[in-house]
């Protein structure tokens, strides 16, 4: 159970790092795929709620996304930087 805890405080961590830094670089959205349970605490929400469409559909509420400095989102398909679209 304890290496559980400190996996939790790691994935805590670098979530509060992440959206630190995305927010210092005035970036407008964060997004990601996982346990919306998990991530609700980082103020994360289903993607679909700001009318954002996941690449992938099945993937449901676990794509969620956060607006960043109080951008106003605009809806449509979510498309990862040109790079990842390679992977």
């Amino acid at each position: 159970m304890l290496v559980r805890r400190e996996r939790a405080g790691d994935v805590a961590a670098l979530t509060h790092a992440v959206l630190a830094a995305a927010e210092a670089r005035d970036e407008t959205l964060v997004a990601l795929l996982g346990e919306p349970a998990y991530y609700r605490r980082f103020g994360l929400r289903p993607a679909s709620e700001f009318g954002i469409v996941a690449p992938d559909p099945r993937w449901g509420p676990y794509f969620q996304a956060r607006p960043l400095g109080g951008a106003t989102l605009t809806p449509g398909r979510f498309r990862y930087a040109e790079p990842f679209e390679r992977l």
